[in-house]
């Protein structure tokens, strides 16, 4: 099947932003296809890790909906710097304080 034009236009005029954005979902379908978990990649230090809620900027001059969210984060220190990871709009599960792999 041929992807439309339109649509690879509209792919192009995408900022770096939402071009990251593009990935990630195209990703999960792939996966869903498969029925393949995600692969996350897990901090070489597991210590305490903090999750919160945040409301972010998307960034895009004329967004009327900013800030975004509330989205969950994770937060812990790795090699003396806080690190954090995206979760996503449903809270983490219990029993996730071990470590951030759950985003």
């Amino acid at each position: 099947m041929a992807l439309d034009h339109d649509l690879i236009r509209r792919i192009r005029a995408l900022d770096e932003y939402d071009l990251r954005r593009l990935m990630i979902f195209v990703r999960g379908l792939l996966l869903a296809r498969r029925n393949e978990e995600f692969e996350v990649e897990e901090p070489a230090h597991r210590g305490r890790v903090t999750y919160r809620q945040e409301r972010v900027r998307c960034g895009r001059e004329n967004c009327g909906r900013c800030p975004h969210g509330p989205y969950w984060y994770a937060y812990w220190r790795e090699d003396g710097r806080v690190r954090s990871r995206y979760i996503g709009k449903e809270a983490p599960p219990r029993g996730t304080e071990s470590g951030p792999e759950s985003g």
